[in-house]
């Protein structure tokens, strides 16, 4: 009896372990159709500018909005993330240097890159904040290209992305989705607000936050984020919510500075070197619109 009751535990260890080599399989291979997919999209570009007030916008975007995290301050890319798990990627070389990945654009790929995470090609990209970037209005757009066309060329190196096994088998089965498949492509530009402290100006600036904090600013598990990454917070009011830390604008504008809540303690993840960049004005209208959003439950 005993020997058929262990005859059948091993059979059934054995069995599972063959089930799960073949889903990572299938994931496997499901992962490098989705790369491999064309993404069709109407695309209409941005008229290029290189005037004195477009690359000033620019250069302030680029700096505030998350693009120096993954390209470099000076555009020749860097590495983000180097997880020991495997999880390597680096933001490509975006300057006309040797390397550089955007030398042959043309004003429609600008678009179809930063607003939508497709590549020229019609690829998805795997690691692009396009969701943060697809409300820009066409005039930001136009600013940040003309800043990064407007680098000095230097050398560099192109993307790097190395997902481990699990997480390609994540992606294979939809549980991570790339830049592409997070958008939605129908949305039109936003319509330019007049800059200032105000709620409606702050609307347009918290677009930033959506790829972290979700549609609805409610927080969550950050799409794609490493398995040790904590929750984004819940932006919007009521209980559990972080903005209970803050009873005013200045409060807030201190942890966007200092990377730090009231009480001393730091707060992991958020990009601090590109947050503690924006302008007064857009935090304070920041605050403004965070305090009026409707409450959710957390996620």
């Amino acid at each position: 009896m005993k020997k058929t009751w262990v005859r059948a535990l091993l059979v059934g260890v054995v069995a599972l372990v063959v089930l799960v080599a073949l889903a990572a399989a299938l994931g496997v291979w499901l992962a490098q159709r989705k790369m491999e997919r064309r993404v069709e999209l109407p695309v209409q570009p941005v008229t290029y500018r290189s005037d004195a007030g477009a690359i000033e916008r620019g250069k302030y975007l680029y700096a505030s909005r998350g693009c120096a995290e993954c390209h470099g301050s000076s555009g020749t890319g860097r590495i983000f993330l180097d997880e020991d798990n495997g999880l390597r990627i680096a933001g490509p070389n975006i300057t006309n240097g040797p390397g550089g990945s955007v030398t042959a654009y043309q004003p429609v790929d600008w678009v179809r890159t930063i607003r939508h995470g497709v590549n020229p090609q019609g690829r998805a990209l795997m690691i692009m904040p396009s969701e943060d970037y697809n409300r820009f209005t066409d005039d930001d757009l136009a600013a940040v290209v003309a800043y990064v066309r407007s680098l000095p060329p230097a050398a560099g190196k192109g993307a790097m992305v190395e997902l481990p096994l699990p997480v390609r088998v994540l992606y294979g089965f939809g549980l991570i989705k790339d830049a592409a498949a997070r958008i939605d492509h129908s949305l039109p530009p936003e319509m330019p607000v007049p800059e200032g402290a105000t709620a409606a100006h702050g609307r347009y600036v918290a677009n930033m936050c959506l790829g972290c904090h979700g549609e609805g600013l409610a927080g969550g598990r950050i799409p794609g984020a490493p398995p040790d990454w904590p929750p984004a917070a819940n932006l919007t009011p009521g209980e559990g919510s972080a903005m209970g830390r803050y009873p005013d604008a200045d409060a807030m504008i201190a942890m966007f500075r200092s990377g730090k809540r009231p009480d001393g303690s730091p707060i992991a993840v958020m990009p601090f070197a590109s947050l503690r960049e924006m302008s007064e004005t857009d935090l304070r209208a920041l605050y403004l619109h965070l305090k009026a959003l409707p409450p959710r439950p957390h996620g």
